[in-house]
């Protein structure tokens, strides 16, 4: 979760006071309008609008959202997606360049679903020159963000706010709402990517992408966003790559990027659904099995399985419990989601 802060001081999170009963009640009214939000608005404006809720329940002058890799020993912290309010274009683009050294962030990554503070954690931490400088840039100096895992994609979902020096730290009030209205704003986002996903029910997050038709991502998972990357050197998220964006227009359509990317687009309601797979992949599952298992999770009975497979309801059954097994599953709930990523 890219967040910079100004301060040495990184501390395990004291247990807040409870919000007062106007604070309860603005939370509420918050909630009821994030909800009406994630009814109607498009989906690449849910967030956006969500965070200028958030706003006005816990005030804020800069804000920063998106998708996030924690790393490994290889390669540092990585901003895939986001989307911002009061911060520079380039903004990402210079934090993905000092991520190794923001240890705020690397705090929240490694607590996911907590909300932290630059005053929170405990301990000497040194600051590190270039962080120092890139918060004095961008005029952050209050942080409080949360990481949370965004299931299935490889990544994590992330919200940070800012506040300048001139305007009060957050408080412990103010921390607990951030933490119930950015919960309520995660579930809501991941119903609206089930939603979308519904059309194609095997595409695997981790190798699927969300696009506007202008090229602006709004989802990506980790296997995509390291394709592209390898395909595309300097590519740096947020926007599809121009060789990718250029075959918009055509969609559906498939195309190969740098030597052996395959991507598939289609289209999603008004946005773009971009998937990747590799050539050597293999299902668990023989053909005629998968169809069973996928028709079953569709809501089909045995005997309308049958009758579209040309089988035997016995065969059927036959079919279903080998596709169990291959799968590891023992209900329908997580065979419906072993087939997302089969």
């Amino acid at each position: 979760m890219p967040v910079s802060v100004p301060c040495a001081n990184v501390a395990l999170r004291m247990q807040p006071d409870r919000p007062s009963g106007d604070s309860l009640r603005a939370l509420s009214r918050s909630l009821l309008t994030l909800s009406e939000q994630a009814q109607h608005a498009q989906p690449q404006d849910m967030l956006h609008q969500a965070l200028h809720t958030l706003c006005g329940l816990v005030p804020f002058d800069s804000a920063w959202w998106g998708e996030v890799s924690a790393g490994d020993m290889h390669t540092g912290p990585r901003n895939w997606l986001h989307g911002s309010i009061g911060l520079s274009q380039n903004f990402a683009e210079e934090w993905n360049a000092l991520a190794t050294v923001d240890e705020f962030a690397q705090q929240s990554m490694r607590r996911l679903g907590v909300v932290i503070r630059e005053r929170d954690v405990m301990g000497e931490i040194p600051e590190h020159p270039q962080m120092m400088a890139f918060a004095q840039r961008h005029g952050l100096y209050h942080c409080m963000a949360i990481t949370a895992e965004l299931p299935r994609s490889g990544l994590m979902f992330f919200v940070s706010v800012y506040r300048p020096p001139t305007r009060p730290d957050f408080t412990d009030e103010e921390a607990v709402l951030f933490g119930e209205f950015v919960a309520h704003l995660l579930q809501h986002w991941r119903h609206l990517l089930q939603r979308l996903q519904m059309d194609s029910p095997t595409r695997p997050w981790d190798s699927f992408a969300l696009a506007e038709p202008s090229g602006e991502l709004l989802f990506a998972g980790l296997r995509i966003s390291l394709a592209l990357s390898e395909a595309c050197p300097g590519w740096a998220g947020t926007c599809l790559p121009p060789e990718v964006a250029q075959a918009l227009p055509r969609v559906p359509c498939s195309l190969t990027v740098g030597k052996s990317c395959r991507l598939r687009l289609e289209p999603c309601g008004a946005l773009v659904a971009i998937s990747v797979a590799s050539r050597h992949q293999k299902s668990a599952l023989a053909p005629r099995e998968m169809s069973a298992a996928m028709l079953y999770a569709q809501g089909r009975s045995h005997k309308d399985i049958a009758a579209t497979l040309g089988l035997t309801p016995a065969t059927v059954r036959t079919y279903l419990r080998t596709a169990y097994a291959a799968l590891g599953v023992s209900n329908k709930v997580d065979l419906v989601a072993a087939l997302r990523s089969a």
